[in-house]
């Protein structure tokens, strides 16, 4: 989220924005070394065009618990076959690649960069609460992408239930980031299409599958 993260259309206007803390964010994931002068490969985990740069320091995070952040400065990078090749400062050898296999490789949140108008990151819309025409519907646990052509917002209403809800720009009224609110204009019964089967629906689907064999 391997998962590849992409752009999503300007009918979505969401751009994902993966973070372990709330004081660090995620910008890549380091996956395998690559070469012999002590370079690494990373899947991109960042939608903004040329977030990385010669010059830029990163915070790597190491995969154990108890691991520790430390900081490089990018020295060259390019492209390679999906990935990002990156060679930081004082890293140069394949020993020296090895021990950052597998670390998040990360900014501080006040690094995040500004979206242009229109845009939201998916960390900004969880825990937001929907509300379509003014009647509100449930609060955002989650945003899933890959389902279709717009992501879809994970709300659980007051019921308790989950519900999913298409963050397409046809449905979308407004997202007031401030206010934590997401304001859409959904149409009648998509709520009901898109409610998730509760573990007791799941049993009697499975029960009348069982009686019709």
């Amino acid at each position: 989220m391997s998962r590849k993260r992409r752009r999503t259309s300007a009918g979505n206007q969401t751009i994902r924005d993966r973070e372990t803390s709330g004081e660090f964010i995620t910008l890549a994931r380091v996956v395998k070394t690559q070469g012999r002068r002590g370079e690494v490969a990373a899947e991109i985990l960042s939608d903004i065009p040329g977030r990385f740069n010669i010059g830029m320091r990163l915070l790597a995070l190491p995969r154990e618990p108890e691991g520790r952040r430390r900081e490089f400065e990018v020295e060259e990078l390019w492209p390679h076959k999906g990935l990002l090749v990156l060679k930081f400062v004082g890293v140069d050898s394949i020993s020296d690649a090895e021990a950052l296999v597998g670390c998040e490789l990360q900014v501080p949140r006040s690094q995040r960069s500004e979206l242009q108008a229109g845009w939201n990151y998916v960390s900004d819309l969880v825990g937001c609460t929907v509300l379509d025409n003014a009647r509100e519907i449930g609060r955002i646990e989650d945003v899933q992408f890959g389902a279709g052509e717009a992501p879809l917002l994970i709300v659980r209403n007051a019921g308790a239930k989950l519900v999913e809800v298409p963050f397409a720009q046809a449905y979308l009224d407004h997202v007031d980031v401030e206010r934590k609110q997401v304001l859409m204009k959904l149409p009648e019964g998509l709520l009901e299409v898109n409610a998730p089967l509760t573990a007791e629906e799941k049993q009697e689907q499975a029960q009348g599958a069982r009686k019709k064999h």
